[in-house]
């Protein structure tokens, strides 16, 4: 305790002066703290009441280390942190991994550890990815109750890859990375393909109770449901677009991804929608008059 305040010093009081604290810091004076021999000479009390020299019960050499030691779970630890500017965290992460995999040997019992808000990012993608599945199996059941038809739900569910085609070409065009904004987009991307194939599905059923064949009622369906689906499509997209265009301002890190992903799944959904679904609409239809 003795070395400790003798030579980094302890705050013992305050000191005010004009409406101003200072602290009251006991602490050896520089001509003692400034020379190793200063150091060495430095005379410390027994629990007998002698004084005796510092380096009669001490080694005192001069050396070189870390000005603190952290520890987590009873392990040292050296903590090397980076901020990342122009490119996203994650490729940044990537390419730290491969540079020091390829060139950098670590002695016997050392690892490294990558953390902070990569390790955040990663557990959450981890998380959404489970969120992903889940939402899937979620719209798959609620179309299911609605038509009672496992052949109708899959055919509705044929546009989440129709939304996925457009979703991963802007990314590959935009930044390239899997981002969690990303994700997010992904998600509600596949409530609003969902949507789009729940209008030329259930057109589709309600014309056949009218009386009309498989084949008139998706070509009367399809151009039914084709503007509503246009102008919704348009709509959404018109308000992405700032967004998505803003990406190099501040605050849109979010807003900006999660807008790309979007608006390209709008592009593909709304566009292999008015092909593939009643294509496919029309096979399943159509297989049980060939079995007759």
């Amino acid at each position: 305790e003795f070395i400790d305040i003798a030579f980094a010093g302890e705050k013992v009081s305050e000191v005010y002066q004009e409406n101003m604290s200072f602290d009251l810091v006991l602490i050896y004076n520089d001509k003692s703290r400034n020379s190793i021999e200063a150091i060495k000479n430095s005379l410390i009390d027994t629990y007998d009441g002698r004084k005796v020299a510092l380096k009669e019960v001490a080694d005192i050499v001069s050396a070189t280390g870390p000005n603190t030691i952290s520890r987590e779970n009873v392990q040292r630890k050296v903590v090397i942190s980076a901020n990342v500017s122009g490119r996203d965290l994650r490729s940044v992460v990537n390419d730290v991994q491969k540079t020091i995999n390829e060139k950098v040997i670590l002695p016997e019992n050392y690892y490294i550890e990558y953390g902070g808000q990569f390790e955040s990012e990663e557990k959450a993608s981890g998380l959404l990815l489970y969120t992903s599945i889940i939402a899937v199996f979620v719209i798959f059941m609620l179309l299911f109750m609605e038509f009672r038809n496992t052949r109708m739900s899959a055919i509705i569910l044929l546009n989440l890859p129709l939304a996925l085609i457009g979703g991963v070409f802007s990314i590959w065009l935009s930044s390239g990375m899997l981002s969690i904004p990303a994700i997010i987009g992904f998600i509600t991307l596949f409530g609003i393909a969902t949507r789009n194939g729940i209008l030329l599905v259930s057109r589709y059923n309600h014309l056949q109770e009218e009386g009309f064949s498989p084949y008139d009622s998706v070509i009367r369906g399809s151009m039914d449901r084709l503007n509503p689906i246009l102008m919704t499509a348009l709509t959404a997209a018109l308000a992405l677009i700032p967004l998505a265009l803003a990406g190099d301002k501040p605050g849109n890190e979010i807003q900006s991804p999660m807008a790309i992903v979007i608006l390209g799944g709008l592009f593909s959904s709304t566009l292999l929608n008015a092909f593939v679904v009643p294509a496919v609409y029309l096979l399943i239809k159509s297989k049980p008059k060939k079995d007759e």
